[in-house]
């Protein structure tokens, strides 16, 4: 790995563990207000933490690119907990920075990783061209 491809790895996995720490810390000891169940929590908030956990602990830049779809979440609750929640902005605001730091070091990482493996989608022309001579034998 380069030592850019390093750094963005490194972000990544920053802004991952900073959520799955903060998230359950968050919730369950600093949120107030309602009372909410430890398996709703759990289910709304840490199971989809834990989806890409194994490929991110193997370093496969597939599971950085499509856990983008679920640091989406955690941006978007951030960013309404901000606006609707002013006694837990702080909170909010550490959750948008690992998210934050999360989704540009898997997108970045990803993208320069699958390029160092060689990982990527054709050009249109290129599977335009291989359909073409395929068909012209």
């Amino acid at each position: 790995m380069t030592l850019s491809t390093t750094f963005f790895h490194k972000l990544a996995l920053s802004g991952y563990f900073g959520l799955l720490i903060w998230v359950p810390v968050w919730h369950f000891f600093l949120a107030q207000g309602i009372e909410k169940s430890p398996l709703f929590i759990f289910l709304i908030w840490i199971l989809p933490l834990l989806l890409p956990l194994r490929g991110i602990l193997k370093n496969r830049p597939y599971t950085f690119a499509w856990s983008n779809f679920i640091v989406m979440i955690y941006l978007l609750h951030g960013l309404t907990a901000i606006y609707a929640v002013p006694e837990e902005r702080l909170y909010a605001v550490i959750e948008l920075v690992f998210a934050s730091m999360m989704f540009v070091g898997c997108s970045v990482y990803a993208r320069k990783r699958g390029k160092e493996l060689g990982l990527g989608l054709k050009k249109l022309k290129d599977v335009m061209a291989d359909e073409k001579a395929k068909f012209e034998r």
